[in-house]
């Protein structure tokens, strides 16, 4: 065996920080080599002396590339890969072999190999060839969760990654995403339809040690009953009539990074028992095969329903519930957000003007109060549509928004507003002056200052 000196370019090793490799030759010689050389660059390396402990060791994690000799005592390692390639593995091969002929590379990639190399071999094609074997896998998932996410979004929508907004609740938002980016216990968001209950998991993983790697995105409420474990878990080839193909569920395509799982009060019971089993022990095990993948992700779970209700309802599985409902995040309605609607509003005038190709408007005075003292039910998704509908027509249509103030109405001191409505929270909230404050957008101590004014 040739071997180079320790490598010092950095292209060569970064790529592999995070990937795990396991090693199969039956030469001790050359697996301590093996393992030796990847160790410094890889976030794990494991080896196996024969297919039976290498299958053993599938089984029990998962590994994002293998290093497979092919001539082993037993069976072969492009017999055992072919085999492998039937029942659902999910590894990227890279065949160590010292025979160049073209069979044997047409076999191997028959077999499912991604690459191979030849011996003898230089620590710099070792690595090249492993980095090679990982861009491309991360490759394949990206264009693969593109092209879905392409699917199922609205034309022309662009999925944020910042939660924007000055608001007390936003900004309180804002402060415990940070505070939790990093552990991996899961986070559960809720909130009404519209909230931005996924701009806020997207928010999460960007600022969080795995901003690197993939955002996957489920929406239970857009995915039948009948195929939600296929979407989540994946299938082996042949695993259904007519199923030529192997295909890697949404969640292993997460490896590393983020699952967002949207509406999970939609999800049948079977489905609810396969999360549970997920969230226990990590593993899933693709339909048709006998092997469970490791997964490395971190769970964002949301809903727009009572899960309480849901739970006394008996439609939503109990230990499921208790199981993620550690961290909880409510997002507040847009009405309750303040001057955050002016903000947003901005944003999308920027955003929609150019997609459309129409000219920006100017929010006025008049516009700006509108928007301010509308309810917006639908929140934000109700703001953008009112946008794009405004730019199409080159007008705010403040009509729909209930129209302007009538100029006969009776014009109040803003002290007797604020006083009715401070007033008027306490009340409702039977004195609560900490929740009133948060509904109300304020701090505590102006509601005590006020209240100490009034003689309350």
């Amino acid at each position: 065996m040739e071997v180079a000196g320790t490598p010092h370019d950095s292209h060569l090793t970064e790529p592999l920080a995070q990937v795990r490799v396991l090693v199969v030759d039956d030469e001790p010689g050359m697996r301590n080599f093996l393992v030796k050389t990847l160790a410094p660059y890889c976030r794990e390396v494991d080896e196996a002396s024969n297919t039976e402990e290498a299958a053993e060791k599938l089984a029990g994690q998962h590994f994002d590339i293998m290093l497979l000799d092919n001539m082993m005592p037993g069976q072969k390692g492009l017999d055992w890969l072919a085999d492998q390639t039937v029942t659902g593995g999910g590894t990227d091969v890279i065949m160590v072999t010292a025979y160049a002929d073209l069979e044997t590379a047409i076999r191997a990639m028959r077999a499912g190999a991604s690459d191979f190399i030849l011996k003898p071999f230089r620590t710099n094609q070792l690595l090249n060839a492993v980095r090679r074997c990982q861009q491309t896998a991360m490759l394949r998932r990206e264009n693969r969760l593109l092209r879905r996410e392409l699917d199922q979004s609205d034309l022309g929508r662009r999925q944020r990654s910042r939660l924007l907004g000055s608001s007390p609740e936003v900004t309180q938002i804002r402060e415990t995403l940070d505070r939790v980016k990093d552990v991996t216990t899961p986070l559960l968001i809720t909130g009404a339809s519209g909230t931005g209950k996924e701009v806020a998991a997207r928010h999460l993983h960007a600022a969080s040690h795995r901003a690197r790697q993939p955002f996957v995105p489920v929406n239970c409420a857009t995915i039948p009953s009948d195929m939600i474990e296929v979407e989540l878990f994946g299938h082996a080839a042949g695993a259904y009539p007519g199923v030529a193909s192997a295909r890697e569920g949404l969640l292993a395509s997460a490896q590393g990074g983020t699952v967002f799982i949207d509406e999970v009060a939609e999800l049948a019971a079977a489905a609810q028992s396969a999360l549970l089993r997920v969230l226990e022990d990590g593993l899933v095990r693709p339909v048709g095969t006998e092997r469970n993948l490791q997964l490395d992700v971190r769970f964002v779970l949301a809903t727009s329903k009572s899960l309480d209700q849901e739970v006394a309802a008996g439609r939503f599985r109990a230990d499921l519930f208790f199981r993620f409902d550690v961290l909880n995040i409510q997002m507040p309605p847009l009405a309750h957000r303040g001057t955050d609607v002016l903000e947003l509003a901005e944003l999308f005038l920027g955003d929609l003007s150019q997609r459309l190709g129409l000219q920006r408007l100017e929010i006025d005075q008049t516009t700006r109060a509108a928007m301010l003292r509308h309810d917006w039910p639908g929140n934000i998704r109700e703001l953008r549509n009112f946008i794009e509908r405004s730019l199409i027509f080159g007008r705010f249509p403040l009509e729909t928004l209930g129209g302007p103030i009538a100029t006969t109405a009776p014009i109040e001191p803003l002290e007797q507003v604020e006083r009715r409505e401070i007033l008027r929270a306490l009340d409702a909230l039977g004195g609560n002056r900490t929740e009133a404050a948060r509904r109300l957008g304020v701090s505590r101590k102006t509601i005590d200052r006020k209240c100490a004014a009034w003689g309350v």
